[in-house]
């Protein structure tokens, strides 16, 4: 998530850049400027860098496992097929 230290500072930024004819209203609209922030970007589906990491390595362990259970599968596919062959053949034989 976003600190929210940073967002404070943001709103502290606007606010400083209000003209001085408007300062006293800077207190509202830094209050407004943060509370906007903090709406927007909880509407956004940030995760946090450790979250991505976690995921990116379940991710890359499950590729792993599928990768292992394909070739585990080619395998015994290849299996079962010469299994077959080898009970069809003497049964055409005998024909």
């Amino acid at each position: 998530m976003i600190d929210p230290k940073k967002i404070e500072d943001i709103a502290k930024q606007i606010g400083n850049a209000i003209p001085p004819q408007v300062r006293q209203f800077a207190d509202d609209v830094e209050a407004k400027v943060k509370q906007v922030l903090q709406h927007k970007l909880a509407d956004l589906d940030f995760v946090s860098r450790e979250e991505f990491d976690v995921q990116r390595q379940v991710l890359l362990r499950t590729r792993e496992k599928v990768e292992k259970l394909e070739q585990q599968l080619t395998a015994l596919l290849a299996e079962k097929t010469q299994q077959f062959d080898a009970k069809q053949l003497p049964s055409s034989d005998q024909q």
